[in-house]
């Protein structure tokens, strides 16, 4: 037999579980965001790293500018 409290706590704890859920998957999002941010700002400072050595190696006489092929890596 349903009665109308019934089906109010039954309503009740399936919005709570629901809240619950997206509680949960926004923490989730929210972790996703900022590790993307630390990401991010760790390729910006490589990329300005970059652009330094680039202009320094551009200030130190270097008449044909920037080639790869003469940057040897370090394993080698």
């Amino acid at each position: 037999m349903h009665t109308p409290d019934n089906d109010d706590d039954s309503r009740l704890t399936e919005l709570e579980i629901r809240l619950a859920l997206q509680d949960d998957l926004l923490q989730s999002l929210n972790d996703t965001v900022a590790a993307l941010n630390r990401t991010v700002a760790l390729q910006q400072a490589q990329l300005r790293l970059l652009y330094q050595k680039l202009q320094e190696k551009s200030a130190d006489g270097g008449t044909d500018g920037f080639a790869p092929a003469d940057e040897i890596p370090p394993h080698y």
